[in-house]
């Protein structure tokens, strides 16, 4: 029997009878209605399947295009940074290597700039190829840019001092203001750089404490570990010192000094006599200076001190305030010179005149 009959044969059975209480009767789906659901769906699948093939397939081809787009990127970035590490390895072996950073520095300068390029290249491709698969579903995404925009300018305003610090991070990690290991003066602290961070900076300061810096409220940084540093000591003299045997003291301790051990690595320079500094009726300065290693003028400024003195003191050369400045002798003098003698008019026996004078010379009160 064909199956058109047999839903014939159903659809023309006497319906159920209502029951005797006369309640509401229940419908009871047919097969006939079975069938026209069927069909209906068929023909909407059948209608619609197009579409939702050409939907998939278009949110595959972006997904596709996102994540390769994305591996190349981060590939491209990857290369770029190990060339930059590359470079330094290849500068870090010559002359010029002292003077810039070290390669185990801009090692990690290179990785943690890797690292942001990687984040930021990942987020806007990701977010773009997000915005993109939810347009393909026909969905509207101006309310959903709209409420985006509204909520990134409240999250600015409340998280601007966030942002502030997170930007001057990361220009502070491209330029290579600083680096862990830097003595640094930030303004609002100074000390050693043990750790730089996208927002916060810690320093190590002299006493041994240790200073959380947020990078957006470093105004100024002066790095005292790049480049070289400046020695100078400042030598106050007597007046009437002779200038050319000073010259010649300064000169045979810088001399000295340059040639030993490890001094001779620690100074950039020959350490120079620079002359007068300034010249006073009862002393002048003479200023000496050089170029050193960054971080070791203080060890350089001390140690030349220390030859400075015994130097002088060799050659009996009078320092202001010193030991070595030669005691003048002087003769003993009367308290009672620097007083004026009493007029000649005054009573020599009044108790004014006996007050005055000195107290071995007082002769007793008349009777």
């Amino acid at each position: 029997m064909s199956l058109p009959a047999v839903l014939l044969a159903a659809g023309s059975s006497p319906s159920p009878s209502p029951s005797p209480s006369g309640s509401t009767a229940v419908t009871v789906p047919t097969l006939q209605d079975a069938q026209e659901s069927a069909t209906n769906a068929a023909s909407w699948v059948e209608q619609n399947w197009s579409t939702w093939l050409a939907i998939g397939l278009r949110v595959l081809l972006i997904l596709v295009i996102a994540g390769v787009l994305r591996a190349v990127v981060q590939r491209a970035i990857t290369k770029l940074i190990d060339r930059m590490t590359r470079t330094a390895e290849a500068v870090d072996g010559t002359s010029l290597g002292g003077l810039l950073v070290n390669n185990e520095r801009r090692r990690q300068r290179s990785q943690a700039i890797g690292s942001v390029l990687r984040s930021v290249a990942s987020f806007v491709i990701l977010g773009t190829a997000a915005l993109m698969v939810l347009g393909a579903f026909q969905i509207n995404l101006a309310p959903l840019l709209a409420s985006a925009g509204v909520a990134g300018v409240a999250i600015g305003f409340g998280a601007r001092n966030l942002v502030t610090d997170f930007l001057s991070g990361v220009f502070m990690i491209l330029e290579d203001q600083y680096g862990v290991g830097d003595t640094i003066d930030a303004g609002v602290a100074s000390g050693e750089v043990i750790e730089v961070g996208l927002r916060v900076t810690k320093l190590r300061g002299a006493s041994g404490e240790i200073w959380y810096v947020r990078n957006g409220e470093v105004k100024r940084i002066g790095n005292l570990s790049q480049g070289w540093a400046t020695a100078g000591v400042d030598v106050t003299v007597k007046a009437d010192e002779d200038l050319d045997r000073l010259k010649a003291t300064l000169d045979e301790v810088a001399e000295k000094m340059s040639a030993e051990e490890p001094w001779n690595e620690l100074l950039w320079s020959p350490i120079e006599v620079l002359g007068l500094d300034s010249v006073l009726l009862d002393s002048m300065v003479v200023r000496v200076s050089a170029k050193t290693m960054p971080g070791k003028s203080l060890a350089v400024e001390r140690e030349l001190r220390w030859r400075i003195k015994r130097a002088f003191d060799a050659a009996n050369i009078r320092i202001v305030g010193g030991a070595t400045a030669a005691e003048d002798e002087a003769e003993a003098v009367d308290p009672t010179a620097a007083v004026a003698a009493p007029s000649a008019l005054s009573n020599p026996d009044s108790a004014q005149s006996a007050a005055a004078s000195p107290i071995g010379a007082q002769r007793s009160a008349p009777k």
